[in-house]
């Protein structure tokens, strides 16, 4: 059984996760906000969060930076209709999704499963390579690790996923709205922001120079590729 932990202070929006989740068969945890939601996760193996934004005594943005340090299990953001800072500083923080209040209970229910999947699979391919290296990128698919001239790199399991995918085909330019489709597997609404502040997560990481990238490049209006050498 897979346990959710749902951070949010308010408890109408909490209950009504809650009644949604184990409906599904979920197992359910609750915060009342981010240090709450830490020192759950400190204790109990959780395989996914969600994480209000605004919230008193430690926010969903700060608390997501801490996690990341320990942990990269996924974590989905709710944010207020229309507040588009909430979601880039969301995704900024290490979130790997977000759903806009009020939701549809379906469209949350279909985005945990979809970060649930790739969170226990990490890439989906029943037949994969198991060592992946392009240039001082190097991906151990069997253990889910990644290198960079030796040295390990934490990643969230959204960040690898798009890696993965640019690795596995190095050269090839990929559009936005290409790989939302194939990591997220839904329809690429919204999809330009949400890739690129992802892009700019895995330049930071993997990147000596972030802002003049040697091995994930823009082709300028078509999208991204991994330089093949």
């Amino acid at each position: 059984m897979h346990t959710i932990l749902v951070c949010d202070d308010d408890s109408d929006i909490r209950g009504a996760i809650r009644i949604y989740c184990i409906a599904e068969g979920y197992r359910v945890l609750e915060a009342e906000n981010g240090e709450e939601a830490l020192e759950i996760l400190s204790r109990e193996e959780v395989s996914l969060v969600l994480m209000d934004v605004m919230m008193p005594r430690l926010d969903g943005v700060e608390a997501t930076m801490r996690l990341r340090g320990q942990s990269n299990v996924p974590v989905i953001f709710l944010t207020a209709k229309g507040e588009d800072t909430d979601k880039i500083l969301g995704l900024t923080a290490g979130g790997d999704d977000y759903v806009t209040k009020p939701f549809h209970p379906m469209e949350l229910l279909a985005r945990i499963k979809a970060q649930i999947r790739r969170y226990a699979l990490l890439g989906g391919m029943v037949q994969r390579p198991e060592l992946i290296t392009v240039g001082d990128i190097s991906m151990d698919d069997g253990r889910k690790l990644v290198t960079l001239r030796g040295e390990d790199v934490a990643l969230t399991p959204t960040e690898y996923d798009i890696l993965r995918l640019l690795m596995l085909h190095p050269g090839k330019v990929y559009s936005s709205a290409e790989i939302y489709r194939q990591v997220w597997k839904d329809a690429p609404l919204g999809a330009e922001g949400t890739v690129a502040v992802h892009i700019r997560h895995l330049r930071e990481k993997l990147e000596i120079d972030p802002a003049h990238p040697r091995w994930l490049k823009v082709v300028w209006g078509r999208g991204y590729k991994l330089e093949e050498k």
